[in-house]
């Protein structure tokens, strides 16, 4: 079961995006909202077509040849909303706390070249990393201080292993504005890479303080880091910290559950929380866990998956008896 959770997971890990590092697509500069308690929410963006759609940092998809796409599951309370497309200018708007059904949102096409590069680097990630690399480059240099250009050449680098030169690019966009989650998140990823894992838990809580509590990004980066040191304290027969850094695990990859809502990165959180409570022999909350998946994402390839996870657990509970 745990080597089709994997392969499951793995298919999900866009590299284009840096999951390999933490299995979660980031590509994001998240808005300092913070976080509330109540019902989501549904709604549609109406805008142009095979336009990206982000809330509160968080990519949500791409609209279809009608210029549509369906969120089922928001956050309560006003959350910022951003829009981008080839050929305009990208938006950033606040969604009132009372938006349901459809938001429309208008684009106006743009002739900056430093946008239009950048939006070339950003299709490049997925088809060709050199070109990407230069475009972002190409953006930088018409903009030097284009923020976003630069982080995605540090991920563009990162990507490609080149570690010192995606340090220099997050050092860049660091300069440029030094309150910024998102650059903390990465600073963070380098410092694990490089086994200052201290150092990285603090970068990590830093990029959270940043986005005021919003960051699903580095809630994910806490929770896979405790993960590894459980296993480690497992394997090594320290069974205390095991269960420790289990629970702080747990709770951090909760919480970027949550604020992911029904975006598709989440649906690699909910599979890695589950196996960790799986772990912990705590099923019930792994099928309170994968049944929340099932009414997020009917229909995926992966709820067939989840449904027989579901299965073998109640199998296994039984047997127990």
């Amino acid at each position: 079961m745990h080597i089709n959770r994997i392969l499951i997971i793995a298919r999900h890990c866009r590299t284009s995006l840096l999951v390999l590092s933490f299995l979660l697509a980031a590509s994001i500069e998240l808005a300092a909202q913070p976080v509330r308690s109540g019902p989501l929410r549904s709604l549609t963006i109406v805008t142009e077509p095979a336009s990206t759609v982000w809330i509160d940092g968080v990519r949500y998809g791409v609209t279809d040849d009608k210029g549509r796409l369906a969120v089922s599951s928001v956050l309560p309370g006003i959350r910022t909303i951003r829009v981008r497309a080839n050929g305009f200018a990208e938006i950033n708007k606040s969604l009132p706390a009372a938006s349901r059904g459809d938001v429309v949102i208008k684009l106006v096409k743009t002739t900056d070249e430093a946008e239009l590069a950048f939006q070339s680097a950003e299709t490049q990630t997925t088809i060709d990393r050199e070109k990407a690399i230069s475009e972002y480059q190409r953006a930088i240099k018409l903009r030097p201080n284009f923020v976003d250009a630069h982080i995605g050449l540090a991920r563009a680098y990162s990507e490609r292993g080149e570690i010192e030169k995606a340090y220099k690019a997050v050092q860049s966009a660091k300069r440029l504005r030094p309150a910024n989650a998102e650059t903390a998140v990465i600073e963070a990823r380098f410092l694990k890479d490089s086994g200052e894992e201290e150092k990285a838990i603090a970068a990590f809580k830093r990029s959270i303080t940043l986005g005021r509590g919003f960051q699903p990004e580095a809630h994910t980066g806490l929770g896979l880091l405790y993960k590894d040191r459980a296993e480690a304290a497992g394997g090594s027969g320290d069974f205390a910290s095991e269960t420790g850094n289990y629970d702080e695990a747990v709770k951090h990859l909760a919480v970027a559950a949550q604020q992911l809502g029904s975006a598709p990165d989440a649906m690699v959180v909910y599979q890695i929380l589950g196996l960790i409570y799986e772990r912990q022999k705590k099923f019930k909350e792994a099928i309170a866990l994968y049944e929340t998946f099932l009414r997020l994402f009917p229909g995926t390839s992966e709820a067939g998956a989840v449904e027989s996870f579901i299965t073998q657990i109640k199998k296994q509970m039984a047997e127990q008896k």
